[in-house]
């Protein structure tokens, strides 16, 4: 209380002086002010010359900054004043200035705007400064700053009031003028490339693109709801059928999902399609783009994050996933796996969860098959339950052998190529079954892209954080790859990679499914999840279905996270420090008690 009660009564101080400036006829918030030089060309202009090289300069020049710090001796005062880039100090003497002036140094406080006009010279100390002609308060200051104005110590509060935080602080500064700095250097990069820099809407029917929850309104003149977007890739992809065949977005999504230090809900991407191009093509285009920007803002190929030194030389590595793994664990190379007892078996203690690799397996059977393979599963009454809670039910009751039976039942049961598959085109609205289809692809495949989707859990948990140097991983299975075309010769994988970076996901790409049948079926597998219960799990987006049958050409397409990339390449540890005003939770009121 008595900190408030003390501050209350410096901002009373500061009101009683803007009433004394009023009085005597000046207006503390001018608008009649205009600085001839900022510091930065005021320091390039004379900062190399001598003081005895300045007594014979006799140039008047205007300057205008924040007040910093203010030293009043006897007849002479320094005040230290900051604008947006430098720190300038004011010398004035009572003697320049006139008596009068120089007593209105009382009316100047910390964090006041202030204008002077004056000559450039050196200080005995050698500090360059302007000596001061005239002066004035441009605008003053009510609230004064933090304790000398050294910074604010407690970092919510930093984020909360991100204007004192900016004001304080030149490390902070600095980091979103390299922020700015990228976005353009992605912008001219990819300009220069022939892109097309294009809007798309934040406001959908559906918000596709990607797996997540988004964040619902409601439009009160059209009387409907609508989802914010996730992700711009489903529009800038309607663009590429419409024939601008190099687009890019640089735009906010919106994820309604945790806050950590590498997640905010609202943040800022880059997308980019590219028709005729593919996945190979991306990951030269992304070694030259982010190499360019470390080279720009670095001048080196070699930067500092936290406590490893990252090497953005060229080439950079690419390898599978499964190649990852098996380096990871010291086992054999598991790239041609095709049988998910083995996976099973070898992930069962190795994923973020005991029940994720359960989990992962569902995600490739209908819910006739997850009755009939899944070991003690039993349905439940009628009761609403899913699929996802009686498969949960049987794993608790099951013993340290069930993922070991329930691999055999999978292997044996997608070993014969008179199999069925069972839900894909299940009715929407009430998950109603159709008769059993011939399966399209063979039994190995699914085999196959059960095992690497289970190996990806295990990369997910285990080796992903270990990745520093810059890392293209590739051979995603199709299940966690909706979107991604399938790989020729090798159908359970797809032409997609990640960039990792400092155990960062920086980057995803593939080349796109044009397949507009493929398309559908994979959507209604997402669909199927919703059903199940996953709230993540996009709505099907008929639209785009319909695009896709006007005719894509062949396409690649990339998103970079741009925050993840500002945090790496400005070495910040939380994505919050790279945003200008991150999500907080709401500070409690006198209401909430």
């Amino acid at each position: 209380m008595s900190e408030n009660i003390s501050a209350d009564k410096l901002m009373m101080v500061r009101k009683e002086k803007a009433a004394d400036m009023r009085a005597a006829g000046m207006n503390p918030y001018a608008n009649d002010f205009t600085p001839e030089l900022d510091f930065s060309a005021f320091v390039e202009r004379y900062g190399q010359s001598t003081k005895e090289m300045l007594n014979d300069v006799h140039d008047v020049h205007s300057i205008a900054g924040r007040v910093m710090a203010k030293r009043v001796m006897g007849k002479a005062a320094f005040v230290r004043l900051r604008d947006s880039h430098e720190e300038l100090q004011l010398f004035i003497q009572k003697n320049a200035v006139g008596e009068d002036l120089f007593d209105r140094l009382r009316w100047v406080d910390l964090g006041d705007f202030v204008g002077a006009v004056g000559t450039p010279m050196k200080t005995k100390t050698g500090e360059l400064s302007l000596k001061v002609q005239s002066y004035r308060i441009v605008t003053k200051a009510l609230r004064p700053p933090p304790e000398k104005f050294h910074g604010l110590s407690d970092v919510e509060t930093r984020y909360r009031k991100r204007y004192v935080d900016l004001a304080m602080s030149m490390d902070v500064r600095k980091i979103f003028r390299a922020r700015s700095m990228i976005i353009s250097g992605i912008r001219a990069f990819l300009d220069k490339q022939g892109y097309l820099e294009v809007e798309t809407p934040i406001l959908g029917d559906v918000a596709g693109g990607a797996s997540a929850k988004p964040f619902l309104t409601h439009h009160n003149s059209l009387n409907m709801d609508l989802q914010m977007r996730i992700a711009t890739e489903l529009h800038l992809k309607r663009l590429v059928v419409g024939g601008l065949e190099r687009v890019y977005e640089i735009g906010r999504l919106f994820r309604n999902e945790g806050i950590s230090t590498r997640h905010n809900p609202e943040f800022t991407t880059i997308e980019f399609y590219q028709a005729y191009a593919t996945y190979q093509d991306l990951m030269n285009l992304t070694e030259d783009m982010i190499g360019g920007l470390v080279e720009r803002l670095h001048g080196s190929d070699t930067i500092r994050y936290g406590e490893h030194e990252i090497s953005f030389k060229r080439p950079w590595r690419r390898a599978s996933i499964a190649t990852l793994v098996s380096e990871h664990f010291g086992v054999s190379p598991m790239d041609d796996i095709d049988s998910v007892e083995t996976a099973l078996v070898f992930c069962a203690d190795k994923c973020g969860t005991k029940e994720t690799p359960l989990l992962t397996c569902l995600k490739e059977l209908s819910d006739e098959e997850a009755y009939q393979l899944i070991p003690g599963i039993q349905r439940s009454a009628d009761d609403g339950s899913t699929v996802v809670f009686d498969a949960k039910q049987a794993f608790r009751a099951g013993g340290d052998d069930f993922y070991k039976h329930l691999g055999e039942a999978m292997d044996a049961y997608w070993q014969s190529e008179s199999g069925t598959v069972i839900g894909l085109d299940f009715e929407e609205k009430t998950g109603a079954l159709p008769a059993e289809r011939p399966v399209h692809d063979t039994m190995r495949e699914k085999r196959r892209r059960c095992a690497l989707s289970l190996l990806y859990a295990v990369f997910d948990a285990h080796v992903e954080a270990t990745l520093i140097q810059p890392t293209f991983i590739t051979d995603f299975s199709v299940t966690v790859s909706p979107l991604a075309r399938k790989r020729d010769g090798d159908p359970a994988v797809v032409d997609r990679f990640e960039l990792m970076v400092a155990g960062m996901e920086i980057a995803n790409a593939f080349s796109e499914l044009n397949d507009p049948v493929d398309q559908k079926e994979r959507f209604l597998a997402q669909v199927r999840e919703r059903v199940r219960g996953d709230d993540e799990a996009p709505d099907i987006d008929h639209d785009y279905i319909e695009a896709l049958e006007c005719g894509m050409p062949p396409t690649a397409g990339e998103g970079i996270g741009i925050d993840r990339l500002v945090m790496l390449l400005t070495n910040q540890q939380s994505i919050r420090e790279v945003i200008l005003f991150p999500q907080m939770r709401r500070l409690a009121s006198a209401d909430d008690a």
